[in-house]
């Protein structure tokens, strides 16, 4: 007669195995830290890795999206950071909103928009 297997039951499965407070005191990076880096929030940082709530859909044209697979390329291939296209695109709109949060009317922002 074959022996009959326990399987763990789904509370086992489905267990948390880091609690909320533990969770949120270890902060997701991609890349480490770097000696001398400021500490966080001193300045308004893009939000990384983690998990994102609201969604906002963006239409680009090919060559603008070709420029940021370029630009994702670019930053694997020489700097060895392995980033996908959301994070990216989030990195670059933290460092444009950034600027014109310390810049205001003189902002590239600023002066982009008002080309048009």
């Amino acid at each position: 007669m074959a022996r009959r297997v326990s399987l763990p039951s789904a509370d086992d499965l489905f267990r948390k195995t880091v609690d909320a407070q533990e969770a949120a005191a270890r902060p997701v990076r991609a890349v480490a830290d770097r000696p001398g880096e400021p500490e966080a929030g001193a300045n308004k940082k893009p939000s990384g890795r983690v998990r994102h709530d609201e969604k906002m859909t963006v239409y680009v044209t090919a060559d603008e999206l070709l420029d940021i697979e370029h630009a994702r390329l670019t930053l694997r291939r020489n700097q060895g950071l392995a980033v996908d296209r959301g994070r990216l695109v989030r990195e670059a709109l933290a460092l444009v909103l950034a600027d014109f949060e310390a810049n205001g009317h003189d902002s590239a922002l600023v002066r982009r928009l008002s080309e048009e």
